[in-house]
């Protein structure tokens, strides 16, 4: 897939996902949307998250909701995040989403183009909720599809002691730094490298979270308009940039058919001294390689750049069905789970970052770690422009395989990024 939230796994939770399957293919007309006697309005989330956070933890938060609306009935529909996938993209299809859904940012555009999921732009503006404290937006032509309302970050990683004995006295902040710092940590010798880039063209979000990173770090952009602008210079300077890391020879071996899990295991084992991850791994590393001395920090940007940095990011991203008859109170659920208090809740309890830039977790018992992220993601502005376009896995697939043609000496980075640029122009309308 070509944007998940990387997430630490816990469990199935209290709906298996043959449940889900059928209460998705039983919503008929977009949800049960039931209304009783009484007037109260029963409404259906169907998402991965609740299968992922500590039992039970979940459910309180949306008792809490029900609690505070007896007049809305919330009826979780939990399921592993493969098995929720499968059925949103059949049920968009249909036309018979749950009420409210739990999306992630690849398959908005295409769920936006069936006319399966509803404008929140209006919603919003209905419900004169404040869209300002929102972190981000995913858009389609303009009108808001999806919010995220949890984020989960990919920072640089940076083994300390091998900095230390290559000699490199700070956590590297620019391009050049870093390369420095690649250079020396891959001069100490054995099958210690400087960084690690996955590139497996099977599961090519290497493309996004490791390429095009070190263009959103800079304040750079993919696109103009919304359309590809994948010849203009801010992107031909990140390409050459990754080309220069590759001509150095620091770059671990295998980076042709490496995936995101391998990448982590060579930094795990010491064989990587940098890499740019997920948050989620930090308990991982922990638990497999206790005295592995490590921190995260912000991405190095091109030099002499003082702006915002970007800091790619996957979400726990929400929508509402286009053809719930209950969207007003579907909203009033969404607008719920981003309030300032909710979500900072929620944000703590997954260790993720809020979509509520107002709010903000409790780290009083996480890694400390985590705190300095945040503190990263506040300084900085979420950053994945492969959220909400069309086809997205397939745009970094090509890319993909241009780049590869780069670092083997087959083509050059203006004609790959032509190329690029003609298959991504193609796509997105």
């Amino acid at each position: 897939m070509a944007v998940r939230a990387t997430r630490l796994k816990r469990g199935i939770g209290a709906v298996t996902a043959a449940a889900l399957v059928a209460s998705v293919a039983a919503c008929g007309s977009g949800g049960s949307g039931d209304t009783a006697s009484d007037g109260s309005v029963t409404l259906e989330f169907a998402q991965w998250w609740g299968a992922e956070l500590p039992a039970g933890a979940f459910n309180k938060i949306v008792n809490d909701f029900t609690a505070q609306n007896p007049k809305i009935k919330i009826k979780l529909l939990s399921a592993p995040y493969d098995s929720t996938k499968q059925q949103m993209i059949t049920g968009a299809a249909s036309k018979t989403l749950p009420d409210v859904v739990g999306l992630d940012g690849a398959w908005v555009n295409d769920f936006a183009k069936q006319g399966a999921i509803t404008d929140l732009s209006k919603l919003m503006t209905d419900a004169h909720f404040d869209a300002g404290q929102l972190a981000s937006q995913v858009q389609v032509k303009g009108k808001t599809y999806m919010i995220p309302v949890v984020n989960f970050v990919y920072p640089l990683f940076v083994n300390k002691d091998l900095l230390t004995k290559a000699g490199v006295a700070k956590v590297p902040t620019t391009r050049t730094q870093f390369l420095d710092a690649a250079k020396k940590i891959s001069a100490t010798g054995g099958d210690v490298k400087g960084w690690a880039l996955p590139l497996d063209t099977a599961v090519p979000n290497g493309i996004q979270n490791d390429v095009m990173s070190w263009l959103w770090a800079s304040g750079g952009s993919m696109l103009k308009d919304g359309k590809p602008n994948l010849t203009s210079a801010p992107v031909k300077s990140t390409v050459e940039y990754v080309k220069s890391l590759n001509d150095a020879g620091v770059i671990a071996p295998g980076s042709l058919t490496m995936k995101e899990q391998d990448k982590v295991e060579k930094f795990t084992n010491g064989q990587v001294g940098m890499m740019i991850d997920s948050l989620a791994h930090i308990n991982l590393i922990k638990k497999n390689k206790p005295d592995l001395k490590f921190e995260v920090a912000p991405l190095p940007a091109e030099d002499g750049f003082t702006g915002k940095r970007g800091i790619p990011y996957a979400s726990w991203g929400i929508g509402i069905s286009n053809s719930t008859k209950h969207k007003a109170e579907a909203f009033k659920f969404v607008s719920y789970l981003l309030s300032q208090e909710t979500n900072a809740k929620l944000s703590t309890i997954a260790n993720g970052f809020p979509g509520n830039k107002n709010a903000k977790p409790d780290f009083s018992n996480s890694d400390p770690m985590f705190k300095t992220a945040f503190d990263i993601y506040q300084q900085g502005y979420p950053a994945n422009e492969f959220v909400g376009l069309p086809k997205s896995e397939d745009l970094m697939r090509r890319f993909d395989e241009q780049l590869q043609l780069v670092l083997t000496g087959k083509t050059t980075v203006d004609d790959a990024l032509a190329k690029s640029q003609e298959f991504w122009s193609s796509v997105i309308e």
